[in-house]
């Protein structure tokens, strides 16, 4: 209940003071987690929505609100779906933190770090220096008025490979502990990128390894 009003009426409220203030334009933030656990990859923006989640349910309800709003109103709207979005900064004791700081913050205090599944679950990890990248771009680009489209990195990586990374970088051998899989997680995740890099000039500069130790450097100096 309170991720629908958060998220579906907060968006509405967002989007009539828009339309009220005379706002030029809205960029939401979407999800990836639209497209629900279809086995056919990359996921792009043509694919059939299946939201697996209320969560899910709740943003592909507030594009097609941002949809409603530019068609009805005038209101300029884009919808970027993010791919695991991942950073510093991302509090890794909140209830909704990434597993990637969950993962790091367990390593770094030499605990065992929890993947729910065998670990060779994928996903389209997406550093947030792209993000913020895509979202000046969204708020200018004058083709990407009522589209929604896919914001990730085109490439995908396992839990495993994460720690098999991440244990690279801090010289240790990660002793994971395995547990059931979670009801309403996707498997695998992979954007299909192009759309974005044709209506915005979506370029992303920070491939995952480089991202990961970012967010480690980070994570040791305390930037959450």
């Amino acid at each position: 209940m309170r991720s629908l009003e958060v998220n579906v009426n907060g968006t509405q409220n967002v989007l009539v003071a828009a339309r009220d203030a005379g706002v030029r334009r809205v960029v939401f933030a979407s999800s990836s987690s639209v497209y629900g656990n279809t086995p056919t990859l990359p996921k792009h923006e043509g694919m059939p929505t299946a939201p697996m989640s209320p969560y899910a349910v709740h943003k592909l309800t507030g594009e097609l609100l941002c949809s409603v709003f530019t068609s009805i109103y005038g209101l300029e709207t884009v919808a970027l779906r993010y791919f695991n979005v991942f950073g510093p900064r991302q509090d890794p004791k909140s209830e909704y933190a990434a597993v990637i700081p969950r993962f790091l913050t367990a390593l770094l205090n030499h605990e065992q770090p929890i993947v729910f599944g065998d670990g060779e679950q994928t996903r389209d990890f997406t550093f947030v220096a792209n993000v913020v990248q895509a979202n000046l771009k969204a708020a200018t680009a004058p083709d990407a008025v009522g589209q929604a489209m896919n914001i990730g990195c085109g490439e995908r990586i396992s839990l495993n490979e994460v720690l098999q990374i991440a244990g690279e970088l801090l010289e240790t051998s990660p002793d994971i502990d395995y547990r059931d899989p979670r009801p309403g997680d996707v498997r695998d995740s992979l954007a299909d990128i192009s759309k974005a890099q044709r209506l915005l000039g979506y370029d992303p500069q920070i491939k995952f390894a480089e991202g990961l130790s970012q967010t480690l450097d980070a994570l040791r100096v305390g930037i959450v």
